[in-house]
């Protein structure tokens, strides 16, 4: 391992060296090359980004780690003038023309320069064109630096360069900066001319001021300062006011480093064609509120035919009216007898477009003599019906091809109340990789249907309106969904139904609720198990062969002279074992093999049922889709047979021979699952970014059940796991179990990556992942699964690598290589590095980052 180190070292550095040697192939004779900028503050190198980015001049960016200049490698490979050459080569020289167009055609020869050419100018724009050492931008940053600092406080700030010229065609630039003592504010005066605005900035405004006394001066405080108080005077009533009226008058002289401030907000301005004159501010009220329900262009000369005066609206169709209007003043702030808010409108657009029944709203204010407004908001409704359809050719490993057609029907307004209703279907086929004589090409087929309707507000028996306001955007999904599966794993019915409410106490914050939640899955053809779960089969099928003495009749042999235990009597050879009191005792360890196989057999093979409740919430700190610098928290709990535990004796419930409750002939689970996680981005700037993620799950069996419905557990591994292992292949514990699938009940997850950008849209990363599952608190015994004290942290696998991302805007394409580096698996012996290679590396595919 060490020589492989060693290797990658040495041939880093050659690399590295060959990079270095080259970078300035493309720089003059009287240029120097810009490799490196130090600013120098008040006595200390700072190179923080804020401080970097105000240079106009920096350094060709470099991959992190190695420190190689890439893109500028890559421009260096182009030729300058390559038209020129090519024509003074080829076109120009007529002898190696002659020999040219005996190869090729004309056209070929013209195709073939083009290409060339059209390489070279792809090589110049994917690559970085050299950053020469420019004296006025230089002396530009000078001045950049200075601004910055004085708009920070440092009003005395002095900065100077100089550059370092060497005689390789590099230059250093060392940029130093000294500031001086920062002033500070002192006195802050008002000076409002509006009594209404002067009564409301010291009663709601003053007390959050961004502007304080004994605070250094930031002029983006200022900046705040004016769009905040505008934002909170246009919400209390004033209609016609803006940041414009706002202004700071600013005193040093005199003032010993001390900086005087005077607030000053002026009377709103009217002008006419000939003169400005100002008027003190009003607050404004709303007097009417209008709501057209069918608005178009065409019809809007024409008189209403219906009309509806509810809770203060007034609410107008140009045809029938087909609304019922609580659906849409729900979704409208803007009340009449209420102050004017801009914030209600912006309220108003977003919850209006929520509805997903409208396009986007029209809403005009009208000004009344008496200081009131009139607002006319006009709806124009999207069509009632809309269809979708797509189609998907796919492949895995289960099937060689396959085709899936998937219909889909939305119905708006389908009660009246702006609800949305939904109805999708599926239906597939595919052919089987392990298909049998006589079986036709398409032997797998998946059909299923779901129902979705979304109500825009609480469907619920009293008004909740006190408990989540309408401006939390509170909805009710209801859903309903079933699917059948033939020739795909053990053939599966499965019928789901959620009844949930969603609700969002802030921008940050989305919560959850599943007031009812019920799954049953049905397998159709539990005997084809050994055909699925091979590795379970091939360890029955080894102690068949080699430990237990197995009778002929489990026994064939085949063509190629090899003995086989038959597939179809699986289930009997176990029973066989099992009841085999002597084999028991004479090979434990084969014994507890089988029983092991046996219990997951059951496990996975029997039917489920799951009636359970959950509530989850989710804090997204980021602004907005380009925020790199951001946290996300999310919280789930889940409990499952409360309810029908309780009233198990009252339905006069059943039990099966493994004493658990069975409604509908199936024993329905009963458990609570709870899962933590946290992802942490930070922005280090020149787009790297470093990522972290924390995850806790655990699902506590109890009551009806001593285990988890498979569909409920963890599992461990994957392109968005741990990804130095496939997925399910990891776990539990240190196990060094076979299964195809491993799952358990406990799972911590952790991560650490760094993202960078290599050029233009390709970015790369480093990666490490830990994290395993183990078993806790149900029937499992092994103890190399078994979660049993702190002690088994020791078992949490260690996978590292590194990958690439491509960014097409609406998506991320990223492929990762994952290496075993902690192997928890090796359990008493050495576990580091032992499979750490690319023939045991894990490749990866994946769409959009893992955390």
């Amino acid at each position: 391992m060490k020589q492989h180190f060693l290797k990658i070292s040495i041939l880093t550095a050659i690399a590295s060296h060959l990079f270095s040697c080259d970078a300035v192939k493309r720089v003059g004779e009287n240029e120097h090359l810009l490799t490196n900028n130090t600013v120098i503050i008040n006595g200390k190198k700072n190179s923080t980004e804020t401080i970097t980015n105000l240079l106009y001049q920096k350094p060709n960016s470099k991959i992190p780690v190695l420190g190689t200049p890439l893109r500028l490698q890559i421009y260096n490979l182009a030729r300058p003038d390559i038209d020129s050459i090519l024509n003074e080569k080829i076109y120009n020289n007529p002898k190696k023309l002659a020999r040219k167009t005996k190869l090729l055609s004309r056209k070929q020869l013209d195709k073939d320069v083009n290409n060339r050419i059209g390489f070279n100018k792809w090589l110049k724009t994917t690559g970085e064109a050299p950053v020469i050492i420019n004296e006025q931008r230089t002396e530009k940053s000078v001045k950049r630096l200075e601004d910055y600092h004085i708009n920070n406080g440092w009003f005395d700030v002095e900065a100077s360069y100089a550059i370092n010229r060497k005689d390789n065609k590099r230059a250093d630039v060392e940029y130093s900066v000294e500031t001086g003592q920062p002033f500070m504010l002192d006195t802050i005066t008002t000076k409002i001319k509006s009594p209404i605005v002067d009564s409301i900035y010291h009663k709601k405004i003053l007390r959050n001021s961004l502007i304080k006394t004994n605070e250094q001066y930031k002029t983006s405080n200022f900046e705040q300062e004016r769009d905040r108080i505008s934002n909170e005077l246009r919400n209390s009533g004033l209609y016609y006011f803006n940041q414009d009226y706002v202004a700071f008058e600013i005193d040093t002289i005199g003032t010993n480093k001390k900086v005087n401030v005077d607030i000053q907000i002026q009377d709103r301005a009217i002008r006419t064609q000939d003169s400005l004159y100002r008027v003190p501010f009003h607050v404004y009220k709303i007097k009417d509120v209008s709501i057209i329900t069918d608005y178009t262009f065409e019809d809007r000369n024409k008189p209403f035919q219906d009309s509806i005066t509810y809770d203060g609206f007034k609410l107008y169709s140009y045809g029938k009216m087909r609304y019922r209007p609580k659906a849409l003043t729900d979704a409208i702030f803007i009340q009449p007898g209420s102050i004017f808010k801009d914030n209600d409108r912006t309220l108003t657009y977003r919850h209006i477009n929520g509805l997903r029944t409208f396009k986007y709203p029209n809403i005009e204010y009208i000004e009344n003599e008496d200081y009131t407004l009139t607002d006319t908001i006009r709806l124009t409704p999207l069509k009632k019906f809309s269809l979708g359809f797509s189609a998907d050719v796919s492949q895995s490993n289960i099937q060689t091809i396959g085709f899936s057609l998937n219909p889909s029907l939305m119905m708006r307004n389908i009660f009246r109340g702006a609800e949305t209703l939904e109805i999708s279907a599926i239906g597939s086929i595919g052919s089987s990789k392990d298909q049998k004589v006589g079986d036709p090409f398409f032997d797998i087929n998946e059909i299923g249907a779901d129902l979705k309707l979304t109500i825009p507000r609480f469907f619920f028996p009293f008004n909740t309106n006190r408990i989540i306001a309408k401006d939390m955007s509170p909805s009710t999904k209801i859903s309903l969904s079933t699917t059948s599966q033939t020739n795909i794993g053990l053939d599966k019915q499965t019928l789901s139904g959620v009844f949930n409410y969603n609700w969002s106490p802030s921008r940050k914050v989305t919560d959850r609720l599943d007031a009812f939640n019920i799954q049953y899955v049905r397998n159709l053809n539990a005997e084809n198990y050994f055909n699925i779960y091979t590795s379970s089969f091939d360890n029955l099928e080894n102690i068949a062969l080699n430990s237990y003495n197995t009778p002929p009749e489990f026994i064939e042999e085949k063509k190629n002279g090899k003995e086989y235990l038959i597939v179809e009597k699986s289930d009997e050879f176990i029973d066989l074992v099992l009841s085999d009191n002597g084999y028991q005792n004479s090979n434990p360890n084969e014994y507890k093999q089988v029983n092991n196989i046996n219990e997951r057999k059951q496990r996975l093979t029997e039917n489920n049922l799951i009636l359970s409740s959950s509530f989850s919430l989710t804090n997204d700190e980021r602004t907005n889709l380009f925020d790199e610098d951001f946290s996300i928290f999310r919280f789930k709990i889940e409990t499952a047979g409360n309810l029908i535990s309780a009233m198990s004796d009252i339905l006069g419930l059943k039990k099966d021979d493994n004493n658990r409750y069975e409604l509908f002939n199936v024993a329905y689970s009963q458990y609570v699952k709870t899962e933590l996680d946290y992802v942490k981005h930070w922005d280090l700037g020149k787009k790297n970014i470093l990522a972290a993620r924390t995850f806790l799950g655990i699902a506590i069996p109890y009551g009806n059940s001593t285990n988890i419905p498979f569909s409920k557990s963890f599992f461990a591994g994957g392109a968005n796991d741990n990804r130095a292992w496939t997925a399910y292949s990891l776990g539990p514990g240190s196990s060094r179990t076979s299964n195809d699938f491993n799952e358990a009940n406990l799972k911590i997850a952790l991560g650490l990556e760094q993202r960078f950008n290599i050029f233009e849209d390709l970015n790369g990363a480093f990666f490490i992942d830990a994290g395993n599952i183990w078993n806790v608190l149900d029937d499992v015994e092994d103890e190399n699964a078994v979660f049993s004290s702190f002690n088994s942290l020791k078992d949490i696998a260690i996978g590292s690598g590194f990958g690439l991302r491509y960014d097409f805007s609406f998506f991320v394409f990223r492929f990762d290589i994952g290496f075993k580096t902690y192997d928890p698996s090796y359990q008493d012996q050495n576990r580091w590095f032992n499979d750490y290679n690319f023939s045991n590396a894990v490749y990866n595919i994946g769409i959009n980052y893992p955390f």
